[in-house]
């Protein structure tokens, strides 16, 4: 581990964190050694792109000058970091009623309801669950400069369940390190068409962006990153299967793309889905995916921490009109 003073400037309200590289961490590209630093620091909870603004932005030195982010270290340089004090985020906090699981001086465990988008974005600047956050948290993680809610992965905005947040530096850090390193479990429950074969088994293939469609992911992407997902039939109807399935990695609409991938969509998925909803013998709004277990070692007293969200009433509905007509 390398050498760590800290220097804290009241005036500009910037910490200062300066490094000595060891022997060991020679010929290492200056922003992955940072994001390996920030891994072993709570208090810098950072990515490895972050880090690349920051050196950019004349925020890292390495020997008092300022240099590229694939700069190779060398044994005893001294590296120092200027930490800016996160800035007001511009979103405005709502009064939207959350389902707390938990909540902590470090994060919140909630169980987000179906039709509740995550992130602000194009179409969505407001109700979201960022927005209701801002109302609900007296203190943030600092992402990206801003203060704002630390949302460290998401559910689509369909999808129902539990999601796990963070509400301090340290708590963001210790939860991005978690999922990175894939230690935390991550169960979902699903109705998909069909009767997958074999009953248990894994699917892995890489996930990217669609060719045709930019708004879809695909399994047969140009280029992508690899996707790993378990599944296994719990239940079997008529010609619908109530699957469970454990997630490996956390690519965007991974689930969903992955059975679609073969062959056995989710029920009422409008964007993947292959079979028309009105067949079921209930109408239904949307993918009939739920997140239903989050276990993980909470960031900062290290205590392990298992979490179940209960069916929605939607999904607990279908799967007893399905269970009628087996």
């Amino acid at each position: 581990m390398p050498e760590i003073v800290k220097i804290s400037n009241p005036k500009s309200a910037i910490s200062n964190r300066v490094f000595i590289v060891p022997a060991n961490d020679a010929g290492t590209r200056l922003d992955i050694w940072l994001t390996r630093q920030a891994i072993a620091c709570p208090a810098i909870a950072w990515s490895r792109a972050r880090f690349q603004a920051l050196i950019h932005s004349g925020h890292v030195t390495v020997n008092g000058r300022m240099i590229k982010e694939h700069h190779k270290i060398c044994p005893g340089d001294i590296v120092k970091l200027e930490i800016p004090s996160p800035v007001s985020t511009a979103l405005i906090p709502e009064a939207i009623p959350l389902d707390i699981l938990y909540e902590d001086t470090d994060l919140l465990v909630i169980n987000k309801p179906a039709g509740l988008v995550v992130h602000p974005a194009a179409g969505h600047s407001a109700g979201t669950l960022v927005n209701a956050l801002l109302h609900h948290c007296g203190s943030m993680a600092a992402i990206g400069g801003e203060q704002r809610p630390g949302i460290v992965h998401r559910l689509d905005r369909y999808t129902s369940g539990i999601m796990v947040v963070a509400k301090s530096d340290r708590a963001l850090a210790g939860l991005m390190n978690q999922f990175k390193q894939r230690t935390i479990r991550k169960n979902y429950v699903a109705l998909v068409w069909g009767h997958p074969l074999p009953e248990r088994g894994t699917i892995e293939t890489l996930i990217g962006r669609h060719r045709a469609d930019r708004k879809k992911m695909s399994a047969r992407p140009k280029t992508g990153r690899m996707a790993i997902t378990h599944y296994e039939i719990s239940e079997c109807f008529k010609d619908i299967s109530l699957v469970r399935i454990r997630l490996e990695t956390g690519r965007t609409h991974q689930i969903r793309v992955h059975m679609a991938h073969r062959g056995f969509s989710v029920v009422g998925d409008a964007q993947y889905g292959s079979r028309p909803a009105r067949s079921l013998p209930v109408s239904v709004g949307r993918q009939m995916l739920h997140a239903e277990t989050l276990a993980f070692m909470h960031p900062v007293t290290g205590k392990p921490l298992t979490f179940t969200a209960p069916w929605p009433a939607d999904f607990k509905a279908l799967v007893t009109a399905l269970r009628k007509f087996i």
